[in-house]
């Protein structure tokens, strides 16, 4: 099934969220514990095995095949027993002109309604599997969602190390120069509170990864995790298709797929509605006994309700009008599915070049400017405001240039589960030097 296929797909953020770990990026655990290494396959695979809202459906699906079974019982057959002329007046005193029948009765059902009421089961337990499937895709999009968030706080702390080190420079040089005379001894306590400044933003980044570590468990509901995250650089960014191919591959999300089932159910209850314009024969076989004279006769009879068919009008009339709704319907789904499809693109394809630009020109412009001002500095060439502010500029284009990344990788997310496909060209290596 292709859906099936599409789905075990999705998501795998392999040139994003590689499997090789991060040596060295772990938070610390107690030595008493071992820490695992866990993959986005992985957590797909631990999602898929425990959460309650896919359990959920073995249980509905129950139902459905329970329903169908009594769906596809023919009507019941009816024994009955009928006495008359007893315990009356006269000659019908007591039980001398007794009459009983024994008699075998059921419905003879008429306008196809078996294999309606068979139609309609089979579509709904179709209709169940499409269903499931869509809300795979959702739990999938939010565990890669999750796991992306420990991967950011992961690189977050990163960043936050790297400005506390140029920070420990600043202080260094700038208590050198108290020594010297050079400077005033504010010089030195303004830079010793950039660098508590940089290693609160560190220590925020370590609780931000416990909170998003526990908050990706609990999809599987551990509620004490002890594992580390296998990922690469959040900022490589693979090239993926342009928007027209992508919106061809919305015929087949499982979004609207829903629809194509629910539009065989609601085309199976049509035809039920219709069955009901054919009356149902109710039909009658037994033998009476005579008690006066002791002979036995053969007594059927078969009944017909009428008006079947106006009263089955109304239902029908429903029944049409919910299969037009459903159409329309759709097609405001697709033009949703659509917009949010061209919308994550954009996001995407702006967060790539933006990315690319920081790293290919700012950032080393930076770079190298805070590496002159420093040489500057200690020189006494220039004031520490002039090289703090260099720092300060380059740490944020750096959170800057990540937090696009994110973006791009959140928007890559939300394009996989449109499609239900992976989105990753393999081809060249791209514009940022990578080959996905």
């Amino acid at each position: 099934m292709k859906l099936r296929l599409a789905a075990l797909a999705v998501l795998t953020l392999a040139p994003c969220l590689s499997a090789r770990a991060q040596a060295g990026l772990a938070e610390p655990v107690p030595a008493s514990r071992s820490v695992s290494i866990l993959s986005l396959d992985d957590a797909f695979a631990r999602v898929a095995a425990v959460h309650p809202d896919l359990r959920l459906f073995g249980a509905r699906q129950q139902g459905l095949r329970a329903e169908r079974e009594q769906a596809l019982l023919p009507p019941a057959w009816r024994a009955g027993v009928d006495i008359e002329n007893v315990l009356g007046t006269g000659e019908a005193g007591g039980l001398r002109s007794a009459e009983a029948t024994l008699s075998l009765a059921s419905v003879f059902e008429r306008g196809g309604k078996l294999d309606a009421r068979r139609a309609l089961a089979d579509r709904r337990i179709d209709a169940l599997a499409v269903e499931r499937e869509a809300r795979r895709l959702d739990l999938l999009a939010d565990t890669a969602r999750r796991y992306l968030a420990l991967i950011a706080a992961r690189a977050q702390r990163r960043l936050a190390e790297a400005d506390i080190e140029q920070r420990r420079r600043t202080v260094a040089a700038a208590r050198q120069r108290l020594r010297a005379g050079a400077s005033p001894e504010s010089v030195l306590l303004t830079a010793q509170a950039a660098l508590a400044r940089a290693e609160l933003e560190r220590d925020r980044a370590v609780q931000r990864t416990v909170a998003a570590r526990q908050h990706l468990a609990a999809l599987w509901g551990e509620r004490d995790p002890a594992f580390d995250v296998a990922g690469d650089d959040p900022l490589l960014l693979p090239r993926i298709e342009d928007a027209t191919s992508l919106a061809a591959l919305l015929q087949r999300t499982p979004e609207l797929a829903q629809f194509a089932d629910e539009q065989r159910v609601r085309e199976a209850r049509l035809q039920l509605a219709r069955s009901e314009a054919s009356p149902d024969l109710d039909w009658s076989v037994g033998l009476r006994r005579l008690q006066a004279t002791g002979d036995v006769g053969l007594v059927a009879g078969v009944s017909l309700p009428l008006g079947a068919r106006q009263r089955a009008q109304p239902a029908i009339r429903a029944a049409e009008a919910e299969l037009a709704t459903l159409e329309i319907a759709r097609e405001a789904q697709g033009l949703a599915l659509y917009s949010t499809l061209v919308d994550a693109h954009a996001r995407y394809g702006l967060a790539q070049l933006e990315v690319a630009r920081l790293r290919d020109d700012v950032l080393p412009k930076l770079a190298s400017a805070e590496a002159a001002a420093e040489r500057a500095y200690r020189a006494g060439a220039i004031s520490y405001l002039e090289w703090a502010q260099l720092q300060s500029e380059r740490t944020a284009m750096r959170r800057q240039q990540l937090d696009v990344a994110l973006d791009a990788q959140r928007a890559l997310i939300e394009l996989q589960r449109l499609t239900g496909q992976p989105l990753v060209v393999a081809a060249a290596p791209n514009a940022q030097g990578q080959t996905p």
